[in-house]
């Protein structure tokens, strides 16, 4: 069932999820794992072949614990491509002992169309103003595109399409169209503003109570969900 919800700047959110995150509350494994069954469901129930395309940041290590969610579920091989030297210890250190296995980008080039999902987790709200991909990262975005383009592998976004600014959906084209973004918290409004609507796919809210924090905020927009998935 689609419903409408408000949707709300990358600002709004960090302000939302600060008092949880200074309590201690494991909102990344709770993200992670919504992903990660969300992802489940998508490969089907004869697995796949999953490419997780992992940063530096937050979202990098949101993306490595799905990783080892979905790299023990039987007849599922999950390839990790790490996009930046600095990487979220603990979540590749999960991926890789649930059985996911580190790749480099010619492994990936040459695979590419053997996936069956990509999981983009380059970059999310901690994008800068200009949100352009840029080195490793850009590079294998580039040679994803066509493959993604002719409809496999599918792409799953990790909060927010990379390369898309989270707050007004600008972007300069070099960004995996995602066939459904599954965005934590809430809606950020770059989804629906801008290009945004054009990488975004459908959008899956995971719910982590971030409710009361946010209804006294001012949405920054309205936008079209087709789940809303509990932590």
């Amino acid at each position: 069932m689609v419903e409408r919800i408000p949707t709300y700047t990358s600002a709004q959110v960090r302000a939302a999820e600060k008092p949880l995150l200074d309590a201690g509350e494991p909102l990344m494994r709770r993200a992670a794992a919504a992903l990660a069954r969300i992802a489940a469901v998508e490969l089907g129930p004869n697995g796949g072949r999953v490419l997780v395309l992992v940063g530096s940041g937050d979202n990098g290590g949101d993306a490595l614990f799905a990783a080892a969610d979905l790299a023990e579920i039987s007849d599922t091989v999950v390839d990790v491509f790490l996009t930046a030297d600095r990487v979220h210890a603990a979540g590749l250190g999960a991926a890789i002992a649930a059985g996911a296995r580190k790749v480099d980008l010619p492994e990936v080039i040459s695979a590419a169309s053997g996936y069956d999902l990509v999981l983009d987790g380059i970059l999310g709200i901690g994008a800068s103003a200009d949100p352009a991909l840029r080195g490793t990262a850009r590079t294998v975005v580039q040679e994803l595109l066509p493959v993604v383009r002719a409809g496999r592998p599918r792409v799953i976004a990790v909060d927010v399409p990379s390369g898309l600014q989270p707050n007004d959906g600008s972007s300069d084209g070099v960004v995996l169209p995602a066939s459904i973004t599954v965005t934590f918290g809430a809606v950020k409004s770059g989804l629906t503003a801008g290009s945004g609507p054009e990488r975004t796919g459908a959008i899956v809210l995971v719910d982590l109570g971030l409710t009361t924090a946010l209804a006294g905020q001012e949405p920054a927009g309205a936008a079209s969900v087709t789940a809303v998935v509990q932590a």
